[in-house]
């Protein structure tokens, strides 16, 4: 649709040209919450923060009963979504069609291809017109299938519903998935017994989801960790597989510290990783000695990272030990594997960052990115190495995470911004690979209509951050293309080159779709991550606003026909480019954005501080690290300047990202800005920090962010 029509469409709602938003008194106008001083004292320093009272003071029994919100700031949050809705009216068509171009281009994706273990194989898929996945299998001998987990026929009549942690038991008895009802990131434990259909659950428990449970290498007990009443993961426990009876195996008294489960091959162990920013931490619980104190491998060090694998009957372990930044490959003795006996096998080498390993029983496979690239390298037990490489300008590839041990047939994903995931057999015996499916994309959709490119933008430090592009082939570089820009740029998380259906959608519309891998992820190793993080964090935000400016200097676009998009941390990347460079941006979609730094980094009782302080710093207690999220925070640095039209999310329920950040830090703007706009908040009153694991609900948010970036362009012109 071109800009005329969606101007036709905007109706009353849409800006002549220069025009700020509240400047027509036809428009709907927005919110105003009063502004109520709330000075604080904090290390010397003096702070007010006039809309402190957006905050519930009960907000942790909040997020679990929202019928408990006080009133105020409920009536608030409603207003903000009536305005959001009566400007984004016009743009429900869009977002719509959107939605339906989405769901026909999903349309077409049946079962991922089965992965052999034993005498089974296992697979998933979404039955055609439905939002929830099937896990099933079938005997590799052959025969019907049966099915483990049908996810639609649980999350029907549910308003959410999302599952983490599927998988069966080594001895194929046993389902386990966590399932969360509410949003809120609380997941109930459901194991299920194959044998006798039997689901038993953890009830109402305080599960954790994502990597929250396994099952022991004998298939009898199933461990599973709480979560406390902020969140956090503080408890091990284990349960027989066929019972209810929950025993304490291991409580993590640090809040700075996160747990996750994992079960080793070849079920030689089930492993506890005790992790932080800077720190890493592991257990192990002998697949013989499923009740016994689990085993310390090395006692958590500050700066001391590693992970631990089983082969050969050694343990394999990946550090960064002895400054070894970008990792290094060592062996150890089970038997006494702390560091003292830690011994190098695979030198590190500067600019090769190993991401990973997986054992075979011939093969130790490892994942590294060297120069920006993924490569994936097999070592058998002679030394020798076999190199799996690919040669598209930009893609993903990925370790299948549920393979069977005892092979010489590597699985791999592979994947890029225009060709949809390929299932890889890699033969490591002889070097032959198979393409065991590729996936099936619907809607008339054709690779051969995209085209992927990888720029670098130069930043004024010196350094070269990569772009990821997609665009329709032809799309002539003199400016006209609208784009849309994404980043996350923190925690070390790289954004990967990977197929996207709302991005294809998007595309073909006109758009160009970049990914910007800004400093704060590990897109270039581990050092293009540190050089983002803490005291550096600005270089996240200034390599951002460098990229966009290289893609209007090479003709990809042009100012006022960028929008920007991040979410959780990569909003506050929003916020800090809305600041900095308005006149850059066409609109910025924040998704759960991260911006009210300040005062979150200084809440002790927030979830997620303790452990994230290594990556922001600690306002409570240093001085430095005040002043400096003092002056990079979103929410503490809104101008008196105009702002382009800026469309914030939240869910009432997020333990991560509390509602409360973007509803300030939009009333904030809307205080000082001195035209633009507009600038809207949207409040999901039922869930947290992200959609239901429904297509339908991931799609219609990415339709309604996509609309709106084509009704900001209308806006701007």
């Amino acid at each position: 649709m071109d800009r005329r029509r969606l101007l036709l469409l905007a109706g009353s709602a849409a800006l002549a040209p220069g025009r700020s938003w509240g400047a027509d008194p036809a428009a709907p106008q927005p919110p105003i919450p009063p502004r109520r001083d709330h000075w604080i004292e904090q290390l010397g320093r003096r702070r007010n923060d006039p809309y402190a009272w957006l905050r519930d003071p009960n907000w942790a029994e909040v997020s679990r009963d929202t019928s408990l919100m006080q009133p105020e700031i409920r009536a608030h949050l409603e207003a903000e979504n009536r305005y959001a809705e009566a400007l984004l009216a016009p743009a429900r068509p869009r977002q719509d069609a959107y939605a339906e171009r989405m769901m026909a281009l999903a349309a077409d994706d049946d079962a991922e291809p089965p992965v052999p273990d034993g005498p089974w194989a296992y697979y998933t898929y979404v039955r055609p017109g439905e939002d929830h996945a099937v896990h099933a299998r079938r005997p590799v001998a052959g025969g019907p299938e049966e099915i483990l987990l049908d996810e639609q026929e649980r999350a029907a009549g549910r308003d959410y519903f999302r599952t983490e942690g599927a998988a069966h038991s080594p001895d194929h008895s046993l389902f386990v998935w966590a399932e969360d009802l509410s949003g809120g990131d609380r997941y109930r434990v459901c194991v299920r017994d194959l044998k006798t259909g039997e689901i038993r659950t953890t009830g109402e428990a305080e599960a954790y989801g994502w990597e929250g449970l396994t099952v022991s290498p004998c298939s009898q007990w199933v461990f599973w960790i709480w979560r406390d009443p902020l969140g956090r993961p503080a408890k091990v426990y284990r349960r027989p597989a066929r019972g209810e009876t929950d025993e304490l195996v291991y409580e993590e008294r640090d809040p700075a510290l996160f747990m996750s489960l994992m079960r080793m091959a070849p079920n030689a162990y089930a492993a506890i990783h005790i992790q932080g920013p800077d720190v890493d931490e592991f257990r192990l619980i002998p697949a013989e000695a499923p009740t016994a104190e689990p085993i310390l491998v090395e006692p958590r060090q500050p700066g001391l990272h590693y992970q631990v694998q089983a082969w050969n009957g050694r343990l394999v372990i990946l550090t960064d030990a002895d400054g070894a930044i970008d990792g290094k490959i060592m062996t150890a003795p089970p038997q006494t594997p702390g560091r003292a006996n830690w011994q190098d096998w695979i030198p590190h080498q500067p600019g090769r960052h190993i991401l990973g390993l997986r054992p075979l029983r011939n093969h130790l496979v490892r994942l590294q990115r060297r120069d920006g690239r993924l490569e994936v390298v097999a070592v058998d037990r002679q030394g020798a190495q076999t190199e799996v490489a690919f040669d598209e300008p930009a893609y993903a590839v990925a370790l299948e995470p549920q393979q069977e041990y005892d092979t010489a047939v590597l699985r791999l994903t592979y994947q890029s911004p225009r060709t949809p995931t390929q299932w890889l057999a890699c033969d490591l015996a002889t070097g032959a690979r198979e393409v065991v499916k590729q996936r099936r994309i619907g809607g008339g959709y054709s690779a051969e209509a995209f085209e992927v490119r990888r720029l670098t933008a130069p930043t004024r430090d010196g350094q070269q951050v990569p772009i990821t592009l997609l665009m329709r082939k032809g799309t002539r570089l003199d400016g006209s293309s609208p784009l849309l820009l994404y980043a996350y740029g923190a925690y070390g998380v790289s954004s990967e080159a990977e197929f996207s259906i709302p991005a294809v959608a998007l595309v073909e519309q006109g758009f160009v779709y970049a990914i910007a891998h800004v400093r704060g992820g590990s897109e270039k190793g581990r050092r293009w991550f540190l050089e983002g993080r803490r005291f550096q964090k600005a270089n996240t935000f200034t390599d951002y606003v460098a990229c966009a400016e290289h893609l209007i200097a090479q003709g990809y676009t042009a100012k006022t026909r960028i929008v920007g998009y991040g979410l959780s941390a990569g909003g506050l990347l929003m916020g800090a480019a809305a600041n900095m460079r308005p006149d850059l941006w066409g609109g910025i979609i924040a998704q759960v954005p991260f911006v009210d730094m300040l005062n979150t980094m200084s809440d002790a009782d927030h979830p997620l501080v303790p452990a994230f302080r290594p990556d922001w710093g600690d306002p409570l207690a240093d001085p430095q690290a005040y002043d400096y999220i003092a002056a990079i925070s979103p929410y503490e640095n809104v101008k008196a300047q105009a702002y382009p039209p800026i469309l914030a999310t939240a869910g009432v329920r997020d333990p991560r990202v509390s509602y409360w950040e973007p509803a300030k830090w939009v009333s904030e703007i809307r205080h000082r800005m001195t035209g633009g706009g507009p600038v809207l908040f949207l409040t999901d009153m039922a869930a947290g920090h992200q959609a239901s694991g429904g297509l339908s609900s991931q799609f219609a948010q990415m339709g309604l962010f996509w609309a709106f970036a084509e009704q900001c362009l209308a806006w701007s012109a």
